[in-house]
């Protein structure tokens, strides 16, 4: 039984190089998503997503092993984030950020899978964050991407470079959410060694979109 990777599936968007920014063309993907707000250190919500999140992953893995002859390696974490003032960025102000935390779902899976999983989850355990679970379709399309190696909060001199110096070189501006993938484990690998694929999505000349700003995460 050959198991789906997504990080083999789309090797492009999962490998990018440390040393320089490249620019994808993201397809449309659905997730496991749950929507949240506050400093992800400190916010029960934030804790509450992962564990929704990864319990209807796993129960997906092992629905889709045991009755319909597939299986995966489950996602990594990803996350979009942004704040109404796009200041509290830049002053770290993580109690006023917005995020959106999600897993990808395995190739063969219908989106339709999930409510029932959901039920299945529920049905053995009580996990805050369950109601909150939705199913996100998610078209990014151009995006620019660079690997992060290091602490998250050392990401703010790459995202630096690539808002005022890359993309402006490029002509290129926001055109949707900062986007984090994480192919690390914080409670296993020390800070220096953590790997973190910066994801900005981008339109080419012209105005911005209204709606879309800047945003950075850590």
């Amino acid at each position: 039984m050959e198991k789906y990777d997504i990080k083999r599936a789309h090797r492009e968007l999962y490998a990018p190089s440390a040393r320089s920014f490249s620019i994808v063309q993201v397809p449309p993907l659905a997730y496991l998503a749950i929507d949240g707000h506050g400093d992800p250190n400190t916010a029960p919500a934030y804790t509450e997503a992962l564990e929704a999140l990864y319990s209807v992953a796993y129960a997906l893995k092992f629905h889709g092993k045991k009755e319909l002859g597939q299986d995966c390696v489950v996602a990594p974490l990803e996350g979009l984030w942004w704040a109404r003032d796009m200041a509290a960025f830049t002053a770290r102000d993580k109690a006023s950020w917005d995020w959106t935390m999600m897993i990808a779902l395995p190739g063969w899976a219908p989106a339709d899978l999930v409510a029932p999983m959901v039920r299945l989850v529920a049905g053995k355990k009580e996990l805050p964050g369950l109601p909150r679970l939705r199913v996100a379709e998610l078209d990014e399309g151009l995006c620019v991407q660079i690997m992060h190696i290091g602490p998250y909060d050392a990401e703010g001199p790459v995202l630096e470079r690539l808002h005022h110096e890359f993309m402006p070189e490029h002509g290129l501006h926001f055109n949707g959410r900062h986007h984090e993938i994480y192919l690390g484990d914080p409670r296993k690998a020390a800070p220096e060694k953590l790997k973190t694929i910066l994801r900005q999505p981008v339109a080419r000349g012209g105005e911005p979109p209204a709606g879309h700003g800047q945003a950075a995460a850590g």
